[in-house]
């Protein structure tokens, strides 16, 4: 015969669980093992016992407290009948048992009351939004079809001059009562009522604008905050504006998912902005004040001569702000690019040749006579070799 498994272990408990813990997970395992949810099924059958057999002990703070001592070894004396010489359910509620955990596996039990209140569906829906809206936050306007109360009947369904009456199966319960063999006996439990819907209500005259729904599909404009720094493809709740409760519930929400346009200046990474600035020959070797375009407007930025090309600044707080914390901002980065001249005229490549030569490079002229015409890779390779002539004679 099989070692009997640890009972802790058989409910997917730790040894401090308490009493609702060991409810929960004895409720989860008898659903889903069952005999009447799993018929001529034996390995879900020897699942249950070993289910039910363990819950019986552990929910006995007397049996628990033998069993945590002595382990299987403390019930191995004068076993009974039952499930493991545990007389079966003699240690337990049977209302508690059956009533809160197999009234579901056959359609609702005490707690599943088909009349109380229940909040409304949500909707999704979504909104594009500029790149600066994202960044700064904006009120939007969001067009949506909703459930809305029919204004010809009230809300109640029935004709005008009409109205609901008690449903005559459930006498106004909502719910019916019936008895089921199972292996353990007779079992009581509750469904709601096919003849009302679980609504304790009956229609004989339906409200010919809403079919007897109560509810009629209404489109509405729906006024939608959108926080600074909220990020494109997220998700935001608007709770209390989706669709109607059940029996007096609240209204469910609606999940509004943002998509973000991008911006053709600004590059977005988490809250920090990049942005890529051209700059001259002249700006970078002599230096100069740069003017930044930023997300709030241009601001000044002292550059340092001899600035390379690649060369990335940060300015602090120019950035996105958090999404929790709006006086919180990233910050943006500037890469600058140098821009080659192009088009020159001659009197400027001259001026340029007499730089190069004033800063150790080799004099060069353009060709005289029939010479060939220097073409854009001679001219390149002349560019290069006056770059480099200073590495060169060193």
């Amino acid at each position: 015969m099989a070692e009997k498994r640890d009972y802790y272990e058989v409910l997917g408990v730790s040894k401090t669980a308490d009493e609702k813990e060991l409810k929960r997970a004895y409720r989860k395992l008898a659903k889903q093992y069952h005999p009447d949810t799993n018929p001529d099924d034996k390995v879900a059958e020897a699942k249950f016992r070993e289910a039910t057999e363990a819950y019986e002990v552990l929910n006995d703070p007397q049996k628990r407290q033998q069993y945590d001592q002595f382990g299987h070894a403390a019930f191995s004396q004068g076993a009974g009948g039952g499930y493991g010489g545990f007389g079966g359910f003699s240690g337990m509620d049977m209302g508690d048992i059956f009533g809160d955990f197999f009234g579901d596996i056959f359609g609702g039990g005490r707690r599943a009351n088909p009349n109380a209140p229940r909040q409304g569906a949500s909707l999704r829906a979504s909104l594009e939004l500029e790149f600066k809206e994202a960044v700064f936050g904006v009120e939007k306007d969001l067009n949506i079809t909703i459930s809305e109360e029919c204004s010809t009947c009230s809300g109640s369904g029935a004709k005008p001059g009409t109205k609901p009456e008690t449903c005559t199966t459930c006498n106004g319960s909502g719910q019916v009562r019936y008895n089921q063999q199972t292996m353990f006996g007779a079992v009581s439990s509750v469904r709601p009522c096919s003849t009302c819907n679980g609504t304790g209500k009956t229609i004989k005259e339906k409200c010919t604008t809403c079919s007897g729904g109560g509810y009629v599909k209404t489109k509405k404009r729906i006024s939608v905050t959108i926080p600074a720094g909220i990020e494109d493809g997220q998700t935001i709740r608007l709770r209390g504006k989706g669709e109607p409760g059940i029996n007096g519930g609240p209204r469910g929400d609606i999940l509004l998912t943002l998509y973000v346009k991008s911006s053709k200046d600004f590059e977005r990474v988490g809250n920090d902005i990049y942005y890529t600035m051209p700059i001259t020959f002249t700006q970078a070797a002599l230096g100069a004040e740069l003017v930044v375009p930023t997300l709030e407007g241009e601001v000044s930025y002292p550059m340092n001569a001899g600035t390379q090309t690649g060369t990335r600044f940060r300015l602090r707080g120019k950035g996105v702000p958090y999404l929790n914390n709006s006086r919180i901002r990233g910050d943006q980065y500037i890469t600058v690019v140098v821009e080659t001249p192009k088009n020159l005229n001659e009197e400027q490549k001259e001026l340029l040749r007499k730089l190069e030569e004033s800063l150790g490079g080799k004099k060069s002229s353009p060709q005289k006579g029939n010479s060939k015409k220097k073409g854009f890779f001679d001219k390149m390779k002349d560019g290069l070799d006056n770059m480099f002539a200073e590495d060169d004679n060193k």
